[in-house]
């Protein structure tokens, strides 16, 4: 952020299927008009970077902007600074609440145009990423949302989403390490997942209407624990250990995204193909995701969304066969068009 917005912040002190569920169809159809939350931005155009693929990279202590461009990753603030351009988000989570993606294209295409600016691009495996969101008010997961896969766990195809929930301690960042927590649970599993970005205020929005409320879309994953999620009839113990939600590298807007509902995903473990699916196949598409989270609470800018995994995790392998993940083992899971998600387990 540059140093005009900073002071600016600190003299305002700102801190079944389709079928097997008509009802839920029918009253989203019926909000449809009725998009007007309590206050909010619900009515205001999202101001975002256009055709951007955005990061968090780390500097020193602090979150930062990045943008991916095709001479490397710019860092936002830093080159704000350069050009001596005031009123640049910092963060993502920055862009997302306030806007600036004006300012933000501004910096970009300087950094393209102008001679001498290459040492402002920096080399994707020279960066230290955080997660693609840092601070969502809400992490919200859905369960059981690929046929397939209620199919492997012998589940019933639900007739509405199956709704639980992260914390942001699980938030983990491309390239990171996730600390099992060996000491209380030993059946570790991974769940690659689309992962849908609000980018305003969101409160009973239509099916038609909802997908304009989304920033963009991240590769991300659902590590769980399988004998914590048994532990009890809740499933919180299982999801919400420390760096279980990875998410990222990038935050891809929605422009760049015109159906999220035909999308390959995939997941490696150590190299080894387990999980390769499309989003075709999710019981409830995104839209209809978003409308219906935005029936029960107030979506806010930030806040994101996992939207289920495919087919192919250990829990729906035979009993015999199941070989739970431990610690050095590797993940590589990425969408289509969103870029390849990568972690390790220590």
């Amino acid at each position: 952020m540059s140093n005009g917005r900073r002071d600016f912040l600190k003299t305002a002190g700102l801190g079944g299927a389709l079928a097997a569920a008509p009802v839920l169809l029918a009253s989203n159809r019926a909000r449809a008009g009725n998009d007007d939350p309590k206050g909010g931005r619900a009515h205001e155009q999202m101001d975002l970077p256009k055709g951007s693929s955005l990061c968090t990279l780390q500097r020193g202590g602090e979150w930062g902007l990045g943008v991916k461009t095709e001479r490397g990753v710019l860092d936002i603030e830093a080159v704000s600074d350069h050009f001596d351009i005031d009123d640049v988000p910092e963060t993502v989570d920055d862009l997302l609440r306030e806007g600036g993606g004006k300012e933000v294209e501004k910096v970009v295409g300087r950094a393209l145009s102008s001679k001498g600016t290459q040492r402002l691009f920096l080399k994707e495996d020279e960066i230290i990423f955080g997660p693609a969101v840092t601070k969502p008010e809400k992490i919200i997961m859905v369960g059981l949302n690929y046929r397939r896969h209620a199919a492997e766990m012998k589940a019933k195809i639900p007739e509405l989403p199956i709704l639980f929930n992260k914390y942001n301690n699980a938030l983990l960042g491309h390239g990171r390490a996730v600390r099992l927590p060996t000491r209380v649970a030993k059946e570790f599993d991974y769940e690659v997942e689309l992962v849908i970005v609000i980018g305003r205020t969101a409160r009973d929005v239509s099916e038609a209407d909802a997908l304009s409320y989304v920033a963009g879309y991240c590769s991300g994953n659902d590590v769980t624990a399988r004998d914590l999620q048994r532990k009890s009839t809740q499933f919180m113990l299982g999801k919400t250990p420390d760096d279980f939600a990875p998410l990222g590298p990038w935050l891809v807007t929605a422009d760049q995204i015109p159906d999220p509902n035909h999308l390959d995903l995939w997941c490696d473990v150590n190299g080894e193909r387990r999980q390769s699916s499309n989003t075709a196949d999710m019981v409830f598409n995104c839209a209809q995701l978003v409308s219906y989270c935005s029936q029960h609470m107030t979506l806010q800018p930030g806040d994101i969304i996992y939207t289920g995994t495919p087919e192919g995790v250990i829990a729906g392998m035979p009993e015999g066969k199941r070989a739970w993940l431990k610690p050095g083992d590797r993940i590589s899971c990425g969408i289509e068009n969103l870029g390849e998600l990568k972690f390790e387990f220590a």
